[in-house]
């Protein structure tokens, strides 16, 4: 079968849009989830334009082929893992940023592009794109749309999905369709842009978007406050969002505190709690009442220290010790990183919960994450050489998911679901909510050729 599936696309894309090295396709295997299983993909194709997208699942449809799209392979769920003998279809040569409407404060992209690339892109005119996942620097459009992607400042400007104005799509059966438009207001008809975000390459391929920019914002002011127990910074984070409305709003327990610490010291208390990190953007006075109000809120919820700055270096320094977080957990041993929501009221007791799994299973777990909007990530570290380490890494991580549930949540806030967590969607959806989701697969793809194996 491998050998009529390159014949097949060799007709209708160039050499170098076709690969077949062992060691290229091994390369492309997986994404950043090395719990998520993958398969050895029979090819790799690096399509240049939307036609060639259509004439790749036009083959696949013919050879009842399955084909699973990739960006630059930095998902954190298996959703780009491959399926045994698939083609593995990258966008990554699909990168341009095609036009940016500074009137209109919009940008029209392919997939391919870097989000980096397309934030440099509207600054350029003076313009700001604002979905900021951790991995926005080498993580493309096309993934971001892909899972819906997140990042620090989700809390006031809204996930990868919020910023989608319109999508150019290729369907399983080769048809090419527009969703949404270019205007900030469409109601016409069903929301088809939102049902492919965060669809994860199982309804069609996604070779264009239209994404809202908007205007630069003001130098951010940056609050700091640490705290004697993860209830205090729980109330303190609810009293915040009930008030007032930071761009970022970011929290670290005890164990990620520590772990930063002894990897890149900050002078920070590692006898705290939990600290909390808080941003305002809107300038002037506007900014310094809101600092005002998310200083007080701390103060009332029990905080040792409290401070901010408006210079923009001490700034980035404080948030250094939020983006250390991950790759100094990290240092500790291999890592297992979830990705939970749930109610901002309800932060405190995943915490004390995140803390019991911990113990209980013996393994080490730093929690850090977007507390303005209750998505978590706690990271398991254990021991790789170790097989009743990594076993019990995954019993928590699988306990962390339950008990994300159980406090009226979510498995996955921006990561996606991919294969890594699908055994866990039937537990949050229902048996009603997933027949849809499967129903919907249905009449897109109906044979099952688009990502199998992922999301539904």
């Amino acid at each position: 079968m491998t050998d009529d599936v390159v014949q097949a696309l060799s007709k209708v894309l160039s050499a170098e849009s076709l690969v077949t090295d062992p060691d290229i396709l091994q390369a492309h295997r997986n994404d950043q989830a090395e719990w998520a299983p993958s398969g050895m993909p029979s090819v790799l194709v690096r399509p240049a334009s939307t036609s060639e997208v259509r004439a790749v699942l036009d083959v696949a449809r013919a050879l009842r082929v399955p084909v699973v799209a990739r960006g630059a392979g930095s998902g954190l769920s298996g959703g780009a893992n491959a399926i045994e003998g698939c083609i593995v279809l990258s966008l990554l040569r699909m990168n341009r940023v095609l036009e940016v409407d500074r009137r209109g404060m919009l940008a029209v992209v392919q997939p391919g592009a870097l989000n980096a690339a397309v934030k440099a892109a509207a600054a350029e005119q003076g313009l700001w794109y604002a979905p900021d996942p951790a991995s926005w620097e080498f993580s493309t459009i096309g993934g971001n749309l892909a899972t819906n992607a997140g990042g620090l400042c989700c809390v006031k400007y809204g996930v990868t999905g919020d910023a989608v104005l319109g999508l150019e799509v290729v369907l399983a059966d080769g048809s090419v369709v527009r969703t949404g438009g270019r205007t900030v207001k469409n109601v016409a008809g069903y929301d088809l842009t939102r049902l492919f975000v965060g669809s994860e390459g199982t309804l069609g391929i996604i070779t264009e978007a239209t994404l809202r920019l908007r205007p630069r914002p003001p130098k951010a002011t940056t609050l700091l406050a640490t705290f004697p127990t993860l209830v205090g910074a729980g109330t303190a984070v609810s009293d915040i969002m009930g008030t007032t409305r930071p761009s970022l709003l970011e929290l670290m327990d005890r164990t990620t505190v520590r772990a930063v610490e002894s990897w890149k010291p900050m002078g920070l208390d590692v006898g705290a709690a939990a600290l909390l990190l808080a941003r305002s953007d809107a300038g002037g006075a506007q900014g310094e009442e809101e600092i005002g109000l998310m200083a007080a809120a701390c103060e009332r919820a029990g905080s040792t220290f409290v401070m901010n700055t408006t210079d923009e270096a001490e700034g980035e320094l404080l948030m250094g010790a939020r983006r250390f977080a991950f790759p100094a957990l990290e240092q500790q041993g291999a890592t297992l990183l979830d990705d939970v929501g749930v109610p901002i009221s309800r932060i405190p007791e995943l915490l004390a919960a995140v803390e019991r799994i911990a113990e209980q299973h013996r393994v080490l777990i730093g929690t850090f994450g977007h507390a303005g909007d209750g998505n978590m990530h706690p990271t398991v570290v254990f021991d790789r050489d170790d097989l009743d380490a990594m076993t019990r890494a995954k019993q928590a991580f699988d306990d962390i998911l339950h008990a994300a549930l159980d406090l009226g949540g979510t498995i996955t806030g921006e990561h996606g679901v991919g294969s890594l967590k699908r055994g866990f969607l039937p537990a949050q959806l229902g048996p009603e909510t997933l027949h849809l989701h499967r129903t919907l697969k249905g009449a897109l793809d109906p044979l099952g050729i688009l990502n199998p194996g992922k999301l539904v």
